[in-house]
Formats: structure tokens, sequence, C-alpha cells
């Protein structure tokens, strides 16, 4: 259920684009993250910092967009998003004890601190290749072509890299389950 809230504006962003053009798309995208906030509030009396941060920079790129009518801004917004999570994954080898993936699964299972860098590494590199991606593809193909690769091209590509990561995980919880944290 969490997984359909958190990709409600994209949702909306891609039937918006289906329906009419980039800008109403933009528009519907802007309020939905708007609304999403909201709703998250509402139910949990706190902010997500996720969505906090999609909202902060969809309201600048797509406001971009909208103000100045091109299309270009908010063709940026997956990009610059994927490389502020780049850039808080790298942060996170030096602020902190543990890097951010491990404060994320730690609860869930447990692997030696190596590969918790490893895999918070993979996830750098991960975010700062999807930001090229898109930007490749968003300047040589059409906004058509540009949107499907932001809903369907960037999702796939992330599940393809969670269960590759799933894998190199499996590899390491047989040999160091055991073995407990370290």
């Amino acid at each position: 259920m969490k997984f359909l809230f958190d990709f409600f504006p994209i949702f909306l962003f891609f039937v918006a684009f289906k329906l009419y053009d980039i800008f109403v798309a933009t528009a519907v995208a802007i309020a939905a993250s708007f609304v999403q906030v909201a709703i998250y509030w509402f139910r949990h009396h706190r902010f997500e910092t996720m969505h906090l941060i999609t909202l902060g920079i969809i309201v600048i790129f797509g406001g971009a967009t909208l103000i100045l009518k091109d299309e270009l801004f908010i063709k940026w917004k997956p990009t610059v998003l994927n490389w502020l999570f780049a850039l808080v994954f790298l942060g996170s080898h030096f602020i902190g004890e543990k890097p951010i993936v491990q404060r994320m699964m730690a609860n869930a299972i447990v692997l030696p601190a190596s590969i918790w860098h490893r895999l918070n590494i993979g996830w750098i590199i991960f975010f700062i290749i999807t930001g090229f991606i898109n930007i490749y593809v968003a300047y040589n193909f059409d906004t058509a072509i540009w949107v499907n690769f932001k809903v369907f091209g960037i999702l796939g590509l992330t599940l393809t890299f969670v269960v590759l990561q799933s894998f190199f995980i499996a590899r390491h919880l047989k040999h160091d389950q055991d073995a407990g944290k370290d």
C-alpha cells in the first residue's frame, strides 16, 4: 500500500500527460505531491523526509516549467532527485556511524559493515548513472518517450537493481548471518 501511495503523484502525472500535455501533467504532479504530504501528515502526524524532498524539487522544477513554459526543467527533476540521493548516500559515509542503507535496512537483516558500505556505494553509483540516463533520454528523445522512461524505465531500472542487490545480500547472509554485526 505504501508503494502505491509513494507513486501516487507519478501515476497522476502519467495519466495527465496522456490526456493533456506536459504542462498540465506538471501542474497535476505538483498538486498531487502537496496532497500526498498532507495526507501523510494527517494520518501519521509527521512528515516523511522523502515526500518533502520530492515536493520541494517538484515545486522548484515544475514551477520553473510552468512559469517559463519550458518542459526541460521538469525533465531535469528526476536527475536532480537521483543525484541528491547519491549525495545523501555518499554523505552518510562521513556523517554518522553507519551508511544510510544500513540505517534503513539493519532492522531487517544483519550484514558485516564492509557489506553495508559496498551496498551503499552501489546505490550511489546507481543514482548517478540513473541521473545521467534520464538526461540522455530527455535530450535525445521526444517528451512522450521521456515520460514513459520516467514512469516505467526508471522504475524498471530500480526494481532490477533491487533484485540484483538482493542476490548480493543473500550471498553474504548465508556466510555471515551467524557471525553477527562487526
